[in-house]
């Protein structure tokens, strides 16, 4: 049984809007290390989306740090599933996921694997309340926005964790990873 691990950055005051993180290269290097515990990539349609205007080849010269191309290879190799019903077909690596999530995410699960790796916001809040997600990690940076999205906004029950390790980043940045409480 493959496990989902959930990872996303925030700050401080919880916001999760990616323009509001910048860009690390020591960041960059931890988050290989966490799709590589992966077979495959979850994303929603806006997440899938935006990975895909980021980081599929080829990106023009200087669009982004030469540091952060290990990063893009990795996200550009990995195979994808979108949870999308407006997206009509998908790319890239990518198959769509239709019908009940809790079915389609349990037959994920049970495929033979290193596991699967999930991102976003809408589609983490949807599997947290179904009790899919077997870790999370929350890399929180040392900075308030004062603006959203922030996470799990309308979780409709508690989700206790125990956490199971940490790291800190040159940045100040924190990695706390935990496991749900069952």
């Amino acid at each position: 049984m493959r496990a989902l691990r959930y990872s996303i950055n925030i700050t401080l005051d919880g916001c999760c809007d990616h323009r509001a993180i910048p860009p690390d290269e020591e960041l960059h290097r931890n988050a290989i290390e966490n799709l590589e515990r992966a077979d495959a990539l979850l994303f929603g349609r806006v997440t899938y989306e935006m990975m895909e205007a980021a980081f599929r080849p080829p990106a023009g010269k200087g669009a982004r740090p030469d540091w952060m191309e290990p990063f893009a290879r990795t996200i550009d190799a990995a195979k994808k599933y979108v949870v999308s019903s407006t997206l009509n077909r998908v790319d890239w690596n990518a198959e769509l996921v239709r019908g009940d999530l809790g079915k389609a995410v349990q037959q994920l699960k049970r495929e033979s694997g290193k596991g699967l790796f999930v991102g976003g916001v809408k589609l983490p809040l949807a599997l947290a309340e179904l009790g899919l997600i077997d870790e999370y990690e929350f890399v929180v940076h040392p900075r308030l926005m004062g603006h959203g999205p922030t996470l799990f906004a309308g979780l409709s029950k508690h989700v206790d964790l125990k956490l199971v390790s940490r790291l800190e980043f040159g940045s100040g940045a924190v990695a706390m990873r935990y496991e749900p409480r069952r």
